[in-house]
């Protein structure tokens, strides 16, 4: 038997929140619901009244609550909920979390379920969950069930997918997950452009003992092998896949943000480093492509994808970018320039070969890099320049362990 935290604004949402709150229990678990409304008093009785909430955060609801400034009250309940939740997980006195909403109630959900780690049971039912999700989900494991009709009530719709709800967070916390391995963690980075030489290097790691988790560098992944990195998990980093920045820098679609290779810093891990496919930034359909690039060279990826080649100028940019980044990193760090193409499409021969480009963003590696700076005459994906990722890495792992880090 679980607990399972029942989470909204039990004020305009008490109605349906009480219902799954029922069929939980119906299956066998117990229920906590917790209020974050700001508005009338709440049409049910809860178990975390919204004031307990506020409480639990150091938060003071009681002048936002008098103006009846809404915006300002769920402002303040997003930052307390966060806290309880965290608070319960950590003790053991919930086992998931549910939560019903539309625009408002789903920011306040996610953003207290943000809070909890990664593999804790987290669904929101959202009016929003047909949508772009990204700034609800962050970089956790949130499950979103599309509501169809508004959560206003219930009906012959809204029962039903209040029901399968339901039925969906009780069997995420009922799922037994096998015993994970024990091996020490290495994270890296792919595309499509670098499948190949990430996966011979990560094929060599972890015949090396370790094992080895992929992130997909489409701003999403970046940001999620970021937030894996500076929990202190992760024993190494291969980030051979350095793209994100090339959309940060252009405004392209798939940024990671400002903060892409910052973790490392954090977390003081070893790391290979790796302009892998900052010869390219990521745009949709070729008629999404801003005006102001016109002329580029592009290459149609499929076609949602058009990829566009960053310029020499551009690529000098990214050099400082990168090298600037590294050089924070305390634990053994080496960069690897792969002097024959950084992705598929910009070796020799390819739709992105541009030499002159490419020597503007090594140079301006070797120019502001104060860590050592490795140079193959390999492109990207050869095995030769993966091995010699991989093995630079547990060199550089096995030196940190002996140095303390």
């Amino acid at each position: 038997m679980a607990t399972i935290a029942v989470l909204g604004t039990l004020d305009s949402k008490g109605e349906e929140h009480a219902y799954v709150a029922e069929l939980i229990r119906a299956r066998g678990h117990e229920t906590l619901l917790i209020d974050v409304g700001t508005g009338a008093p709440p049409v049910v009785k809860p178990d975390f009244t919204r004031e307990e909430v506020a409480a639990a955060a150091g938060v003071d609801l009681s002048g936002p609550l008098a103006r009846h400034d809404r915006g300002e009250c769920v402002v303040a309940m997003s930052k307390a909920a966060p806290v309880l939740l965290e608070k319960l997980a950590r003790e053991g006195r919930i086992q998931g979390v549910v939560s019903l909403g539309g625009g408002g109630g789903t920011a306040l959900a996610t953003a207290a379920m943000r809070a909890l780690p990664l593999g804790f049971p987290k669904l929101m039912v959202s009016t929003l969950a047909s949508g772009n999700t990204a700034h609800y989900l962050g970089t956790k494991d949130i499950a979103m069930m599309p509501a169809i009709v508004d959560v206003a009530g219930l009906n012959r719709v809204s029962r039903m997918v209040f029901a399968r709800a339901a039925g969906a967070i009780c069997g995420m916390v009922e799922a037994r997950i096998g015993e994970g391995s024990s091996k020490p963690l290495v994270v890296a980075s792919m595309f499509g452009n670098t499948t190949d030489g990430v996966n011979e290097a990560k094929r060599i790691i972890e015949e090396a003992g370790y094992e080895v988790l992929v992130f997909h560098a489409t701003g999403t992944g970046g940001k999620a092998m970021e937030s894996l990195i500076a929990s202190g998990m992760v024993s190494g980093v291969l980030d051979i896949t350095t793209t994100e920045w090339a959309d940060e820098l252009i405004g392209a679609t798939l940024s990671a943000g400002p903060e892409r290779l910052d973790a490392t810093a954090i977390a003081r891990v070893p790391s290979i480093v790796v302009p892998g496919c900052l010869d390219m930034a990521n745009f949709g359909e070729p008629a999404t492509v801003p005006e102001r690039y016109a002329g580029r060279n592009f290459y149609i990826h499929n076609p949602q994808v058009t990829l566009m080649r960053t310029s020499p100028a551009e690529c000098a940019e990214l050099g400082r970018i990168l090298a600037e980044k590294v050089n924070r990193y305390e634990a053994p760090t080496t960069i690897l320039l792969p002097k024959k193409g950084v992705s598929v499409i910009s070796a020799e021969g390819g739709a992105f070969y541009d030499p002159a480009a490419d020597e503007a963003l090594f140079s301006a590696i070797r120019e502001k890099s104060r860590k050592p700076v490795l140079e193959l005459e390999e492109t990207v994906n050869s095995p030769v320049f993966a091995r010699a990722c991989a093995e630079k890495l547990l060199e550089l792992m096995g030196a940190a362990r002996q140095g303390g880090f």
